[in-house]
């Protein structure tokens, strides 16, 4: 799996899950459990996963959808 966007932001990563699910591209956010651990003070970030060969794609995706700013 490759890392797609690394953020605090639990509405953009809902967000971008929802796009890249409709697109057919499956994700995975690491450290969530983390992050809550911590007492989410920003210090865990929430990775957004993509298999290796959908990486090109959901990075398109993305970008078409205006959050390439986002990206890892």
């Amino acid at each position: 799996m490759k890392e797609l966007v690394r953020s605090n932001d639990p509405v953009l990563l809902d967000w971008l899950q929802v796009l890249l699910r409709d697109s057919g591209i499956e994700t995975v956010v690491f450290d969530a459990h983390m992050s809550i651990l911590e007492g989410s003070a920003g210090a865990i970030q929430r990775r957004l996963m993509v298999l290796d060969e959908d990486f090109e794609s959901a990075r398109a995706r993305v970008t078409d959808a205006g959050e390439g700013h986002q990206l890892a």
